[in-house]
Formats: C-alpha cells, structure tokens, sequence
C-alpha cells in the first residue's frame, strides 16, 4: 500500500468516526428534547408479535422499550421475564404494551368444591338451547329457575308453570368453572388443540349453587318431570326476591273478565215552565131562540 492510500484509508477512517460522532450527538439532543417535553423515559414490555387470546407467552413475543412515563400505561410490565410462561387473557397487539391484567399464571383447575358457598351445595342440571337462554349463560350469571308439570288427572288434567327458585348462582357451565383459567387443551394425533372455553357452547349441564331443600325439590322434578325445567336470565344488579304467585295455566292465560252490562236508566227529558203552552178553554155559544110558530132544532 502506498502513501497515497494509506492516507486515503485515514481519512476515510476519520470521517466516519465524525459522521458516528454527529449521529450520537444528534441523538442525545433530540433524546433530551424529548426528556424535557414529555419527562423521564420508563422501561416498557411490548408485544414484539401478535399475541392471540389463550396463547402462551414466550420470550420471542416479547420486546424491551424505553417510552416517557406519562406514556407508560399502569400496571404495564417492566421486565420480559415476568411475562414468560404466561397466558394472554386478551389479545395484544404489536407494539402494545403488556399489563400485568392480561396475563395470568397457568395452574391447575380451581377445585369446583372451593366455590361452592358455607351451608350451600352444589347441583349439576340439564340444559339445551330452548330451555337455557340459547346456552348464554356465563358462570358467575344469576338465573331463575321455573317448571312446567302436568297436574290432575282425567277431566281435571293440565299443565302448570310456577317458578320455584329465584336469584340462583350459576357456578359452572359444562367445564368453565368461576375463576379458572378458561382454557383447555385437546389431543388430536399431531399434538394439542387449545380450546377457549370463553367461546364454549357445547355443554349439557350446569352447575348451580342451592340450598340442601332446593336440592331435594329439583331432585323431585328432575325425577317426576327432567324436561320441565326451565332458566330465565337476570340482570346482575337484579338481587329482589319476588313474591310468589300462583302456578300459570291455561285458564289464567285464556280467562277473559266478563263485560259488566249496565241497564240504561229512562229519564224524563225535564221542560222549562216556558216552553209550556196551556190549550185556552172552549166557549160554547148558546143560540137564542125566536119567537113564533118555528123553533130552532137542535
């Protein structure tokens, strides 16, 4: 190598050291602008990849980033480790910071028998699309429970509806139990099948939590009559007990009050002392009668 271009190698050498010299310059100023506009800068964990909802987190999903504290979210994670290992409860998206709500601990199923109330019990009963509102029903929802029997017999036979529990807790629909991770993987040969049992509906039974003589009146039911029981939905805010009326049947549906007839009463049409015209009495004139041989003949 000559002079020449040793010389050239240097100065090549130089100039890009200044180039990365004004580069990081620049950076700082800019970073302390920014520092100064928007305050401290925070540690953040973000989605590097699309996280869908029940997936599990690995640390390729995850990336480390610096943003201001006042655009950090709460309860947004700080270190990737914590995440790692974890289920996304939601899904997060790229660039989405991850919060410590949208994770959770993958355990094992909560014990059905923990959420059952002191003095309460737990009771599976049937259900379909018709008969449990259209298999919406969540655990954690508050239903009504009524039935429909065939009561008498011979003429006197016939079917009555009467609810006969109220504001009962739902604890479980099928495999989605309160408070468990509603997640559920399935073999199929090649490997495992997530399953979210949020989205669930292919279930038959629900868990209800009712008292030691609510059990017995169901057993009753579901051993005389299984199909006639019925569910109504209420609101979560809706904790009244209503008073019980009598059973519903076709007699109270059909059963029209009768029209109560009220006779017209005659009145006399009253006329002003004015309007009436009394008939003047008739004179009758008496003829005179003439003297001489003729006389009048009345």
């Amino acid at each position: 190598m000559n002079q020449n271009e040793t010389r050239t190698l240097w100065i090549s050498v130089a100039s890009a050291i200044f180039a990365v010299f004004l580069l990081y310059s620049y950076t700082q100023e800019k970073s302390a602008e920014l520092t100064k506009k928007f305050g401290a800068k925070k540690r953040v964990v973000v989605a590097k990849t699309e996280i869908q909802e029940m997936q599990t987190i690995d640390e390729t999903m995850l990336q480390v980033q610096e943003r201001p504290v006042d655009f950090s979210e709460p309860g947004s994670l700080t270190d990737p480790e914590i995440a790692v290992g974890q289920v996304a409860l939601a899904p997060i998206n790229i660039g989405e910071q991850v919060l410590e709500s949208k994770i959770r601990q993958p355990g094992p199923g909560i014990n059905p028998s923990s959420q059952v109330a002191p003095t309460k019990r737990g009771m599976a009963l049937p259900i379909d699309s018709t008969r449990g509102v259209a298999k919406l029903l969540k655990p954690g929802d508050r239903i009504d429970i009524l039935v429909a029997v065939t009561v008498g017999s011979g003429p006197n036979k016939t079917k009555k509806v009467k609810t006969i529990l109220q504001n009962i807790t739902v604890l479980a629909t099928g495999m989605k139990i309160i408070n468990e991770l509603p997640r559920l993987f399935e073999k199929d040969g090649k490997g495992y099948i997530v399953n979210n049992l949020r989205e669930d509906t292919d279930y038959n039974t629900i868990l209800v939590e009712v008292s030691p003589q609510e059990a017995e009146q169901l057993v009753y039911i579901l051993d005389v009559s299984p199909g006639s029981i019925y569910y109504t939905l209420r609101h979560p805010s809706d904790q009244e007990i209503r008073r019980k009326n009598g059973p519903t049947s076709i007699t109270n549906i059909i059963k029209k009050r009768k029209p109560k007839i009220v006779k017209p009463k005659f009145i006399t049409p009253r006329i002003p002392a004015a309007a009436v015209v009394k008939p003047k009495p008739k004179v009758i004139k008496k003829r005179k009668r003439r003297s001489g041989p003729f006389e009048d003949i009345d």
